[in-house]
């Protein structure tokens, strides 16, 4: 397909909304919130925490902190920025004494940029201290900090993490577990939390499992919990079991402790964890990442059939999908597009001129590789359109004769609300555009999404959250169901 022009009416419109978007960020990926990590048991508890956390970096830059417990007696270091910015040298590591310990790295879905924000969060209580650490987003948080509030709670972050430290103690219950179990019943949307007592070590995820959470276990005995299993392999865990939807997990200095606080579940996995989001060298319920992406490249290649020369893939999340591209379309596997690993965030820049600068400090087109050749660009998802837009340029300034742009999941056209920063329908591409239109706005020869049902079957399961893709929700919105209902009818 070659690029046809609109007529000149829409061709306005398409490049105001694009001009209206240029402008909000040039972080125009979608952003998981958060990376957990906790360990039980073993005397370099804050040094494995560490590493855990370098694993899990992917999922979260703005900020990063560490607390461990000493026989009763917590301690937390913690700050903004990246795993090794914060922890800069062994001795801010040397401060968390312990054999066990919660970490955390965090990217804001709800609450402000500031070390307040920043977890592990620590309670001291006349009673001893408990730390907290959670991954996800709350549906109904707006409501239940007003009722805290008024019953006199008070918060030291604005995130809404710390609302289920409130419940607990709020709770009229007279054992602690029984008091954890009514607070997770009491808060909705998506959530896996990391719950540290002077005794315990306590993890526990939502009734749909919408963030995945899994356990495994050291050689001396002693039990981590990650969001992703790719942790384990950098401190030498073994796999022992994914928690499950409204589980709650307990492991103590006696061993490892499985019950539940609710029996109305409904496993709804977020199948961006699958697309974009976790590592390739993790598993999720039993699906190596890696392996759906590459079926999700196959099958796309099934369904797209473009007439082309090279397929290449954008850096990094998408390189197993353009191998899978590669792999069913016969078409050779080239690096087309290289990526620069030491770049900082080029959103913080002021200028339109600047932003277009960050990319090429980014991405750089291999010219030898492209030049003269219809090339397929394999990439994982288009959310606002910006960054797509570049990259064709890119390519197209390097000599690339054609540029098809392959997506190897649906379009993003809902926003989601369980922990991933796209909350409103006017972020999205797809929520206002046809594919055609999309695809003159970023310049392409031709545009391809990936099916729903092609994602499924890449993936292996139906167990999965696809509501971005056909704004079918899993649960009800509660805070948000107002203001999504009304971008429903603006974007109609």
């Amino acid at each position: 397909m070659r690029f046809v022009s609109a007529d000149k009416e829409k061709m306005t419109e398409i490049d105001n909304w694009f001009s209206k978007k240029e402008n909000v960020t040039e972080n125009s990926h979608l952003n998981e919130e958060c990376g957990l990590f906790g360990i039980w048991g073993h005397p370099d508890a804050a040094k494995l925490t560490y590493f855990g956390l370098h694993a899990l970096q992917h999922r979260g830059q703005e900020g990063a902190g560490i607390l461990t417990n000493d026989a009763g007696s917590f301690h937390r270091y913690r700050g903004l920025g990246l795993v090794t910015e914060v922890f800069r040298d062994e001795k801010d590591l040397s401060v968390l004494t312990g054999n066990a310990g919660i970490g955390h790295v965090r990217y804001a879905t709800a609450g402000s940029a500031s070390i307040s924000n920043i977890q592990p969060f620590r309670f001291n209580f006349f009673d001893g201290s408990l730390g907290l650490a959670h991954n996800g987003n709350l549906t109904n948080a707006v409501t239940l900090r007003c009722e805290l509030e008024k019953d006199g709670a008070i918060f030291g972050s604005d995130s809404d993490s710390e609302i289920l430290m409130h419940l607990i103690k709020r709770s009229h219950h007279p054992d602690f577990m029984g008091k954890v179990k009514e607070a997770l019943n009491t808060v909705n949307g998506g959530f896996a939390y990391l719950l540290l007592t002077p005794t315990s070590l306590v993890a526990a995820l939502d009734p749909n499992g919408f963030r995945p959470l899994s356990i495994g276990k050291l050689k001396n005995g002693a039990y981590v919990v990650a969001s992703e299993t790719c942790a384990f392999d950098v401190v030498g865990a073994e796999f022992i079991q994914d928690v499950e939807p409204g589980q709650i997990v307990v492991i103590d200095d006696k061993g490892i402790h499985f019950d539940t606080y609710t029996d109305q579940t409904d496993l709804k996995i977020c199948s961006m964890e699958y697309i974009y989001f976790a590592r390739p060298d993790s598993t999720i319920h039993g699906v190596n990442v890696h392996t759906a992406r590459k079926r999700s490249g196959k099958i796309l290649a099934n369904e797209s059939q473009i007439d082309a020369d090279i397929v290449i893939g954008v850096p990094n999340s998408s390189l197993s999908a353009a191998s899978g591209y590669a792999e069913a379309s016969g078409l050779p596997y080239e690096m087309g597009l290289i990526k620069n690993q030491y770049v900082a965030r080029t959103f913080i820049q002021p200028t339109q001129e600047l932003r277009e600068q960050g990319v090429r400090m980014k991405l750089s087109a291999v010219r030898g590789v492209v030049e003269g050749k219809r090339v397929i660009m394999v990439d994982d998802s288009i959310v606002r359109g910006t960054t797509s837009r570049r990259i064709v340029q890119l390519l197209k300034d390097a000599g690339a004769k054609e540029v098809h742009v392959a997506i190897a999941s649906p379009a993003l056209a809902y926003p989601c609300f369980y922990g991933i920063d796209i909350q409103s329908r006017d972020e999205l591409i797809a929520a206002h555009h046809t594919v055609d239109e999309i695809r003159q706005l970023i310049g392409a020869d031709s545009l391809h999404f990936l099916s729903k049902e092609g994602l499924v079957e890449a993936i292996g399961h139906d167990q999965l959250t696809l509501s971005y893709f056909d704004g079918k929700y899993p649960t009800p919105l509660y805070d948000y169901e107002k203001e999504y209902l009304e971008s429903l009818e603006i974007t109609h």
